[in-house]
């Protein structure tokens, strides 16, 4: 173990020697490979169970998250995970990317640019991986 030089990092150290030794393998533990566990729901699913499932004159599944990528946004978009999981999912549910970009950037305007800009990072790698899947 190396030394560290701030309680956090001293944190962060002996939680990687702890996961290692549960599992050898978590040495190159990577959240993004993680996610690819969780599939990307049907646009249909997401409609049962996020969109008008609830009332029949309520939102769509696209609109909700539009709105979830707004909020998420609002927090900062430290969450990268979720973050992600959620432009994946409004992508799904017929979301644009010009639309997932708009509704980002309106965002900046109560979030602030550096929020704004942290979602646009996330957003695009995950218009990036999508690309890539459909090479």
């Amino acid at each position: 173990m190396t030394d560290a030089k701030t309680p956090f990092e001293l944190m962060m150290s002996q939680a990687q020697e702890m996961a290692k030794s549960f599992n050898p393998a978590l040495e190159t533990f990577n959240p993004k490979g993680f996610e690819k566990l969780w599939p990307t729901m049907s646009k249909d699913v997401m409609e049962m169970w996020f969109g008008k499932g609830i009332s029949k004159e309520g939102l769509d599944a696209k609109t909700r998250l539009l709105l979830t990528l707004a909020g998420l946004t609002m927090q900062g978009a430290q969450a990268d995970t979720p973050f992600r999981m959620t432009v994946r999912h409004a992508l799904e549910a017929g979301a644009t990317k010009d639309e997932i970009a708009e509704t980002i950037a309106q965002m900046s305007m109560f979030a602030g640019i550096p929020a704004m800009t942290r979602a646009m990072e996330l957003a695009r790698e995950v218009m990036a991986d999508e690309k890539d899947d459909q090479s």
